[in-house]
């Protein structure tokens, strides 16, 4: 089994995948109206609008309620992305800071309220774990 792709639902699909292109500097690749994905090098951020939910199980999924995911992005250097990201974030949860298990990183919202962790591993461990 391979882990391809976390996807969050929106009711403004335009606006959020506009945030995310702005903020991963990755274009979107729409494969719908109401489907984009932001791909990475190791991984896929799918973004759905709430007109697709009723596809899977009407109200099985929830815009804006997440309080328990957060989505992560490795970055080389998480300290000069905070400074890039001031103009387009406007909740930001912590500045860069050090986590005991070695990853320096920055916490913020997207539009819709879930939390987005762009982090960089700093300590030898970390280095190692993320291949840096």
């Amino acid at each position: 089994m391979d882990f391809v792709s976390s996807r969050v639902i929106t009711a403004d699909i335009a606006r959020l995948v506009d945030f995310y292109e702005r903020v991963t500097k990755v274009p979107a690749t729409w494969g719908h109206k109401e489907f984009a994905e932001i791909r990475t090098g190791s991984g896929t951020l799918a973004i759905g609008s709430t007109n697709t939910v009723p596809l899977f199980a009407p109200g099985s999924a929830e815009p804006a309620a997440n309080r328990t995911v957060i989505l992560e992005f490795l970055v080389d250097d998480v300290d000069s992305v905070y400074e890039n990201l001031k103009e387009i974030v406007t909740d930001f949860v912590n500045e860069p800071t050090t986590m005991p298990w070695g990853n320096r990183a920055l916490l913020f919202r997207d539009p819709d309220g879930n939390l987005v962790n762009f982090f960089t591993p700093v300590t030898p461990e970390a280095k190692e774990k993320f291949g840096r």
